[in-house]
């Protein structure tokens, strides 16, 4: 039996691992090329400390009070040197990529397929290779490189991690790089694909959920809705899919679909332009009732334009509420930004 442990390095680089039973951590990084940072080795020095934000292990009891304190134990931290996982977890390593010879993954996939929302956004459909599906955090994005150029865009990944066919959603933008090659691209065209990246995905569920996407930001979270569909949950959670225009509403045949197959998933679109014939107007900052917010006993979820981003911090603040966690995804056309504000930390 072996483990998939997923290494999210503070550059947004995450490189995936397996795991043996009863094996360490740091050995198995070692193993497989990635120098995690270490000196002793044996839970002495503290060199190694992580902080393990999802999944089971054991630390046993080989390593010392000056190296890990009680206090970091209950919050997550961890020795590498000394964790032996008994489940797939995430570890957030406080060290660029770089810093432990290690680089972004780059691989190639199959243009399969090109879904035109009418002038609002992309459906944009790849097969992967037979042994090189791509693994990724739901939430997380890769950089895709644009054919004849030298140039790449972000893009999240809006289908479930480890599918053969995987998708992206793209926000269509006039004389862009990519809508521009999207629109003549042919299927079964070869493109580059770099990552995944990003710390903007999802965690454990420990208490009620609130999303908030912006246009095409809905994207990671169609991807996050498949994986609390497939592990099911015992928590509340709420969308809010806000959009400027009537024609930006798309994919929420999906959202209807998640509804069905998620007990306890609620939903709720709006739209900003005063002209929409929309029953619910406005933005998003407009649609959130205190009872969404648990009086800040909530795991916020966030990705959309600047603009958005802001107006939701803003918001926070003059209600006077501080979520558990509050993860958040700034997108510009060609710019990904992500960002995590723990209360808990």
């Amino acid at each position: 039996m072996s483990y998939t442990i997923a290494l999210n390095f503070e550059d947004g680089v995450t490189r995936f691992i397996n795991c043996r039973e009863d094996e360490k951590v740091l050995d198995a990084a070692f193993r497989q090329k990635v120098n995690l940072p270490m000196d002793c080795s044996d839970g002495v020095c503290g060199t190694c400390k992580c902080r393990c934000e999802q999944g089971d292990y054991d630390l046993g009891e080989d390593f010392i009070d000056d190296a890990l304190t009680d206090d970091e134990v209950e919050r997550g931290l961890v020795l590498t040197c000394q964790m032996v996982p008994s489940s797939d977890c995430v570890i957030a390593i406080p060290v660029p990529s770089t810093a432990c010879k290690t680089g972004i993954a780059q691989f190639q996939a199959t243009l399969a397929e090109v879904k035109s929302h009418q002038d609002a956004a992309l459906e944009v459909v790849f097969e992967a290779d037979a042994t090189n599906a791509p693994v990724f955090l739901p939430g997380q994005y890769v950089n895709i490189t644009v054919p004849d150029s030298d140039q790449t865009r972000s893009y999240s990944f809006s289908s479930q991690p480890g599918a053969q066919r995987f998708s992206f959603l793209i926000k269509r933008v006039p004389g862009g790089l990519m809508s521009t090659y999207l629109d003549q691209a042919q299927i079964g065209e070869r493109l580059t694909l770099t990552g995944p990246l990003g710390s903007f995905y999802l965690r454990d569920v420990k208490r009620p959920l609130l999303m908030l996407a912006g246009g095409t930001g809905l994207a990671p979270f169609l991807s996050m809705l498949e994986v609390v569909a497939e592990r099911g949950v015992d928590q509340p959670v709420h969308l809010i899919y806000g959009v400027t225009r009537d024609l930006d509403l798309v994919l929420v045949d999906r959202l209807e679909e998640f509804a069905r197959r998620i007990p306890g998933f609620t939903f709720a679109t709006c739209v900003a332009e005063p002209g929409s014939t929309h029953p619910r107007k406005g933005y998003v900052t407009d649609h959130l009732s205190p009872s969404m917010l648990y009086d800040g006993n909530v795991d916020v979820y966030l990705c959309g334009p600047p603009p958005m981003v802001d107006a939701v911090r803003r918001h926070f603040s003059q209600v006077g509420i501080t979520p558990v966690s509050f993860h958040y995804e700034k997108f510009t056309p060609t710019q990904v930004v992500t960002v995590d504000e723990e209360a808990c930390a």
